[in-house]
């Protein structure tokens, strides 16, 4: 079956039912290693896992690893430029859930990112980037223990797409000659727009199955959140451009609206029935002006749309979410992109799951990240129907390589993650609290060693870190 693989002699496969895993109780899981100081990471990473769940589970569950190869390993195996075997494809494809350190990518030209390549070969269209505060790690915020989110990133759409051509390209002038000349409408306002000949050019495509599956997942995930993190905030930069982003956020609303009609309320939904339950008399037309503040200056057209909006709200779901129901409702809220930056800072309580397009979530995860601790605090899965894998968010930091001395948190809670999405609940419960003990007993690795207040001296190695987090599970 395979080239150059062997896998595991014990162990069953992970298969996946409505999208969700059935995981056996001794899964075959493929690890890929990963470049640089991957050569460091894994191990402890692994030996994390395997202890957590030997203490959680007293060996009647079992991980069975399977080693497989991308990036440079690869290409030492496999030959030059083999950088994603189709072994490595196979074997993912096989057993359904894997775990990788970082892969390199150069930038500019040559191959296309690993990461992505494996994003778009298996359609894993959720990128979910959990952002949390462990007690003790430094950071530049004052309050970062306020941050708690979740952000689902759309994966397999957006500009990382990669239909794009450089500037001079023989297609790409075709194309811009063709959109100059036939597509882009002159206007009395602004006359007629043109790309400049000069220009590399790209094409962003969102489509409503990428955004609603996507949505779908998110709050999906809410149901399952305390009662007072059960939020769903659409983010989009929809004002400038309407057609992609602006229907993302369209199509989000009207995901949440039909098909989790009873558990969803929107935000807009909710002061129309609080207004009306504030004041029983209150008119339609009342009621709309207060949901609209510059509703006296609209058109008429505008505010008869607004009354029916306000009547339609009252009548569907008066009897179902009104007399204060909706407050227990899952919120679906929007917020323009640029603003969401500031509001994590700036009112990082009022959010959730952020639900957002391919772009946006990789700006806004790793500022999320950098928040609660930098991205060597930050886990990653990007998950499918059919399969997930779970990753280290950093680069390689090939300097480091074989050092022993970078931290493992980012690929360790990825671990967590995975162990969460298998329903093993118990082990990543211990392995958290073996981390968040660590950091808290100042038992670290030098990048957060350096920034704590005294810097601690000497700082732990890479592997004396996994050592210290699972000494601190009991």
């Amino acid at each position: 079956m395979y080239e150059k693989l062997t896998p595991p002699t014990t162990g069953s496969k992970i298969t996946f039912e409505n999208g969700e895993p059935i995981v056996p109780d001794d899964p075959i899981i493929p690890f890929i290693r990963g470049d640089g100081t991957g050569i460091d990471l894994w191990p402890a990473s692994q030996k994390v896992f395997d202890a957590a769940v030997q203490a959680a589970y007293g060996g009647k569950r079992e991980i069975n690893w399977f080693k497989v190869y991308a990036g440079d390993e690869a290409c030492d195996k496999y030959g030059t430029y083999q950088y994603l075997p189709q072994d490595t494809l196979d074997a993912i494809k096989e057993y359904g859930v894997a775990i990788k350190g970082p892969l390199t990518t150069p930038v500019g030209g040559g191959i296309r990112s690993l990461n992505v390549a494996l994003r778009q070969i298996f359609d894993l269209y959720a990128c979910v980037r959990p952002c949390r505060y462990y007690t003790g790690t430094p950071s530049p915020h004052k309050s970062p223990e306020q941050l708690d989110v979740i952000i689902y990133r759309e994966n397999t759409e957006d500009i990382y797409l990669g239909i794009e051509w450089r500037e001079g390209n023989e297609l790409g002038k075709k194309l811009i000659d063709y959109l100059n000349n036939e597509l882009i409408p002159a206007t009395p306002e602004h006359g007629k727009k043109q790309i400049r000949l000069d220009s590399g050019i790209g094409i962003k495509p969102i489509s409503k199955t990428g955004s609603q599956r996507l949505v779908k997942r998110a709050i999906q995930n809410a149901l399952r959140l305390p009662k007072h993190k059960q939020m769903v905030t659409l983010v989009h930069k929809g004002n400038i451009m309407k057609y992609t982003e602006g229907a993302f956020r369209d199509w989000g609303y009207e995901l949440a609206t039909t098909e989790f009609r009873e558990e969803c309320v929107t935000e807009r939904e909710s002061w129309i029935l609080d207004n009306q339950e504030r004041n029983p008399n209150l008119s339609i037309e009342e009621n709309a002006r207060k949901i609209d503040p510059g509703y006296d200056s609209l058109t008429p057209e505008k505010r008869a749309e607004i009354c029916k909006e306000v009547e339609s709200v009252l009548n569907s779901i008066g009897e179902t979410h009104g007399k204060g129901q909706w407050k227990d409702k899952i919120m679906v809220n929007d917020r323009i992109a640029d603003s969401i930056f500031q509001q994590i800072q700036t009112r990082p309580g009022e959010y959730s799951i952020l639900a957002t397009m391919n772009l946006n979530g990789d700006y806004l995860s790793d500022a999320a990240a950098a928040i609660v601790g930098g991205l060597g605090m930050g886990p990653g899965a990007n998950i499918g129907d059919e399969c997930a894998i779970f990753e280290a968010t950093h680069g390689t930091a090939p300097k480091h390589a074989g050092l022993d001395r970078v931290n493992p948190g980012s690929l360790i809670l990825s671990g967590v993650m995975m162990l969460e999405y298998m329903g093993w609940q118990e082990a990543a419960d211990l392995i958290k609290k073996g981390l968040a003990t660590a950091i808290s007993n100042r038992e670290v690795t030098y990048d957060l060693a350096r920034l704590m207040e005294p810097p601690v001296e000497p700082p732990l190695k890479c592997s004396e870190f996994a050592d210290a987090i699972i000494r601190n599970f009991s």
